[in-house]
């Protein structure tokens, strides 16, 4: 079985040293609660609870995966005992509002929570993973009412919720749902349809699910304008508020899947199931938009938590494999053979995981500063700001990381060989786990279009300007740092390279819209390695100023790290850049009909 120990000692050096949370807490108004004693409890104990009750689940949860049985979906064998102790440990209600039960803490610790979760049994994680964005969306968007029925037993985690979006003839293109909600008795709505890839749409877990459900009404426009929101519950509450008649949504089937086995994603049926609209109606999909974000984070976490999870196994296994000899001569005399850690491939892909998992964190962290700032910020200039940042950086966080993720796994498997093979050692299921987070809460194609596309061209650039600006700041007051100069002027170049592919594309898109769309997923992978180059140029500098420290072998990894990715993975922009420049024509030249030509469909 795979073994997993938390990085504590990394995410306080990102917390600490480089990003000064401790800083950004005091400037929040409720940041009084997020002491450093608190802080620290809370990562500890975290810890803690995804070693000793989630790690030993998950390889078990894998291989038993979950049952139907009579319409009642059974999670995997001890999946509801841990879910207990989490609803017990208060962990739901961390980061949600005071006013509904929750301990009104910067959700930036409920995102380092979801690292260890994910790193540890990503399939259970998913059960209360949608259950903050569930509560998010009605916080913003619900009424009084539906805010007191449902609110606090989300945050109590009591009831867990979800999110039912995509159908059997449709995936991202929602406007072509076809459930429909008529309207009821009442404020009711009754719904009829089905939706399909429903993650812990149906479990045993909770006494009740709480379904977020997009549907149209009978008089709504055609495609996507034509979307509303409804909260459909398992179980309809009684007066008390608490679970009473079932009402009409089941499952129909469980998917059977490559990966995440331990988590039931349902085909949901809804046959004349009583819902109530979440918001104005037909603007369904702009409230769903608050529980998709909140996802789309939560995804790019998933990828980081499987990156940190395949290096700390990798590296265990490297270092006690035994195969050849060193190419400069024995490294271990008294050994039949050197450990393969000694080899320079092994080491390659050691550090191509290390830079991942540390370069990630940065990332992660960095963006849930931004998300403390949106939802905890006084108004003004910084919180809005922090808007526009984050509204760049969550499809890069979501594709970036799982993309990566993927690689990092995969690379896992390389580093145990043949073992990594095989099931018993648990590599071959973190693969299987990580390829769905290239494709859920959006695939990598619809983040890349969102970035280029909404986010960064249709704001005449000025929401990448905001972080390119930053990232130009900060080359200019290190320009004369010499420790930092292998930093510094290649990452200048890049971030002055950003915006002339954002202006070249933008350009070409004028003449041929295709053009964005050819461009896209490249242009989000060179976003990704500028974003983290710049985090590490910092992580270096404060690395470079601890090198006298008690703690030096530390700082001379990470600045080690830091050198490794500038040397063997930033380069990699290089290759994006080229086939940015390439243009959308040799995408294009082949007529759809063509594409067979050479055997028959």
């Amino acid at each position: 079985m795979p073994s997993y120990q938390a990085p504590l000692r990394d995410m306080r050096f990102v917390m600490d040293e480089m990003l000064d949370y401790p800083a950004h807490y005091a400037a929040l108004p409720s940041g009084d609660d997020a002491s450093s004693d608190v802080v620290s409890a809370i990562l500890e104990e975290g810890a803690r609870f995804a070693r000793d009750v989630l790690l030993p689940i998950n390889q078990s949860g894998d291989e038993e995966g979950c049952r139907l049985e009579a319409g009642e979906v059974k999670a995997p064998n001890g999946f509801k005992e841990a879910y207990q102790q989490y609803v017990e440990g208060g962990w739901p209600s961390l980061a949600a509002d005071p006013e509904h039960g929750g301990q009104g803490l910067p959700p930036s610790l409920a995102m380092m929570l979801s690292e260890m979760i994910c790193a540890t049994n990503l399939a259970w994680g998913m059960y209360p993973g949608l259950s903050h964005g569930a509560a998010d969306a009605l916080r913003h968007h619900g009424t009084d009412e539906q805010q007191s029925t449902y609110l606090t037993k989300l945050v109590e985690g009591v009831w867990t919720g979800t999110m039912c979006l995509t159908e059997p003839h449709c995936g991202t293109d929602l406007g072509l749902i076809k459930t429909r909600a008529v309207p009821a008795d009442g404020d009711a709505y009754t719904l009829t349809g089905t939706k399909i890839f429903i993650s812990a749409g149906e479990h045993d877990l909770a006494e009740n699910i709480v379904h977020l459900v997009l549907a149209k009404l009978p008089d709504a426009p055609e495609g996507s304008k034509g979307i509303s929101l409804f909260v459909v519950p398992k179980f309809l509450p009684d007066a008390d508020g608490n679970p009473g008649k079932r009402n009409g949504v089941t499952c129909g089937s469980l998917e059977h899947k490559m990966g995440i086995h331990g988590n039931a994603t349902c085909v949901m049926n809804f046959d004349g199931a009583t819902g109530y609209l979440v918001g104005t109606p037909n603007k369904g999909l702009a409230c769903m938009f608050t529980m998709m974000n909140a996802a789309r984070l939560g995804v790019g976490i998933q990828g980081l938590g499987l990156i940190e999870a395949s290096f700390q196994n990798s590296l265990s296994y490297a270092r006690d494999r035994l195969q050849m000899r060193s190419l400069s001569g024995k490294q271990a005399p008294e050994k039949p053979a050197d450990p393969i850690i000694v080899h320079p491939d092994v080491r390659r892909m050691l550090l191509t995981q290390k830079a991942f998992a540390e370069g990630g964190r940065m990332l992660v962290l960095y963006a849930a500063q931004l998300l403390d700032t949106v939802e905890h910020g006084k108004p003004g200039e910084d919180k809005e700001r922090a808007e526009t940042l984050l509204g760049l950086l969550t499809p890069i966080v979501k594709a970036f990381l799982t993309e990566v993720g993927f690689e990092s796994t995969n690379e896992g498997v390389q580093i145990f060989g043949g073992h990594g093979f095989i099931k018993e050692w648990g590599m071959e299921q973190l693969v299987r786990d990580a390829r769905i987070t290239r494709l859920y809460e959006g695939t990598t194609g619809i983040q890349a279009l969102d970035l280029l596309g909404r986010k960064v061209l249709m704001s005449q650039g000025e929401s990448l300007k905001v972080f390119t600006k930053e990232i130009h700041k900060f080359c200019k007051a290190e320009a004369d740092n010499p420790a930092l100069k292998e930093f510094i002027t290649p990452l200048a170049k890049l971030n002055a390279e950003w915006g002339e592919l954002t202006m070249g594309i933008g350009m070409k898109a004028m003449q041929d819209r295709e053009e964005v769309g050819a461009a896209s997923v490249d242009y989000l992978m060179y976003s990704g390695y500028v974003a983290l180059a710049y985090l590490f140029a910092r992580a270096a500098k404060q690395a470079s100023m601890s090198l006298e420290g008690d703690d030096k072998a530390f700082y001379a990894a990470k600045l080690n790290t830091a050198r490794f990715y500038y040397q063997r993975l930033l380069p990699r922009t290089k290759a994006h850049a080229q086939m940015i420049q390439a243009g959308a024509t040799s995408l294009m030249a082949i007529s759809s009909e063509d594409f067979g030509l050479g055997f028959e469909i």
